[in-house]
C-alpha cells in the first residue's frame, strides 16, 4: 500500500464535469483527453509499483514547491540508499528522437520529457537539502503505453520503454533496503509539503448559463435519468442509485465549479433541472448541510 495514494486531481474532476455539461472547442476537448490519458497512465504504473516487494515508501502524485518554483512528481519511491522518481508518459503512436528532441514522424516537436525530468531532479534535490536530507536521487521517464514506439531511441538516457517494464520491476524488487525512522521522516515531510492546489491549473473559462443542467449518471455521465420511487435510473446504461446520493453527487459538482455560490433549494432544483421536487431537495440538503437562515433566505453550508 502506498504511503501516499493517488487521487483524481481536482483539475481533472472539473474537466470531467465540463466535458459532459459544456460545448467545448476542439482544443479544449483535446486538452481534457490529454489529461485523462495522462492520469490513466499513472494509474497503470501504480498497479505495477504496488507489487514492489522491497522495503520502501511509495508516494504517488506529489506537487511540491521550492524557491517559489512548483514541480510535480508522478511516482516517488524512497529506498534505504536512494530516492527514485518516475515521470510517467502515456504517449501512444510513433515518435522519433532527433538531435536531442522528441518529435512526431511529421517532424513536429513535442515537449521533451527528459527536460522535465532534469528540472524535477534538480528541484527535488534542492528541496531535500533545504530540509537537511541528502539521499542520492535518480529519475526515469517511463513510457507506459505498449503502443508507443520511439525511433532512433537514445541508449544512454534514463528512459524506461514499455518492453522494459518487467525488468524495471525486477530491479526495484532486487533493491537491498532497510528503512529507518529517518526514511519515514523524509516521506512524511514530502507529504506535508504537497500542494493541494496547482498554481498553474488550466481549465476552460465557463459561466453558469453555459452549462447543461440535469442529474447525470454516476457510471456513464448520461443525462437520461428517471426516478423510480426512492431510486433514480439511467436510461442509457441501466445503472441505479438512491435519489439522495445522486442529488448530493451533483450538488458537489455545483460546489466545485462555483465555490462561492450559495446552495439553496431553488439553485439545486434548477441545477437538477426539476428532476427532484423542491420538498425532497430541501430534506436532502437539510440532512447533509447546516441550514442557515429562514424562509426565502435559507441556504445550506458545510460550516
Amino acid at each position: 500500500m502506498p504511503f501516499k495514494a493517488r487521487t483524481v486531481p481536482g483539475k481533472l474532476i472539473i474537466l470531467r464535469i465540463l466535458n459532459k455539461r459544456m460545448d467545448q472547442t476542439v482544443d479544449e476537448k483535446k486538452y481534457y483527453l490529454y489529461q485523462e490519458k495522462g492520469f490513466e497512465g499513472e494509474v497503470q504504473f501504480d498497479l505495477l509499483t504496488e507489487k514492489v516487494q522491497s522495503e520502501c515508501y511509495i508516494l504517488n502524485d506529489l506537487l511540491l514547491n521550492v524557491n517559489n518554483t512548483t514541480f510535480r512528481l508522478d511516482t516517488t519511491i524512497i529506498f534505504q540508499k536512494k530516492i527514485s522518481f518516475f515521470e510517467v508518459k502515456n504517449y501512444e503512436g510513433d515518435y522519433c528522437f532527433r538531435n536531442g528532441r522528441f518529435e512526431t514522424l511529421a517532424e513536429k516537436e513535442i515537449k521533451n520529457p527528459l527536460d522535465q525530468l532534469r528540472r524535477s531532479k534538480s528541484l527535488l534535490r534542492q528541496l531535500l537539502q533545504k530540509h537537511g536530507y541528502n539521499l542520492p536521487i535518480e529519475g526515469y521517464v517511463v513510457f507506459i503505453n505498449p503502443r508507443f514506439t520511439l525511433y532512433q531511441a537514445p541508449v544512454n538516457e534514463p528512459i524506461i520503454y514499455p518492453t522494459q517494464l518487467d525488468a524495471l520491476m525486477e530491479n526495484l524488487n532486487a533493491q537491498p533496503s532497510k528503512l529507518t525512522t529517518q526514511h519515514k521522516k523524509i516521506a512524511e515531510k514530502l507529504v506535508s509539503l504537497h500542494q493541494t492546489k496547482s498554481q498553474y491549473s488550466q481549465v476552460p473559462t465557463f459561466k453558469y448559463s453555459q452549462l447543461k443542467k440535469g442529474l447525470t449518471c454516476k457510471v456513464c455521465s448520461s443525462f437520461s435519468m428517471f426516478i423510480q420511487g426512492k431510486k433514480i435510473a439511467c436510461g442509457d446504461c441501466g445503472f441505479e442509485e438512491f435519489v439522495e446520493p445522486a442529488v448530493m453527487r451533483n450538488v458537489e459538482e455545483l460546489k466545485l465549479l462555483f465555490p462561492t455560490l450559495k446552495i439553496t433549494t431553488n439553485v439545486v432544483y434548477e441545477w437538477c433541472r426539476g428532476a427532484v421536487s423542491k420538498k425532497t431537495l430541501s430534506r436532502i440538503l437539510a440532512r447533509n448541510f447546516n441550514k442557515v437562515g429562514v424562509r426565502q433566505w435559507t441556504f445550506y453550508d458545510n460550516e
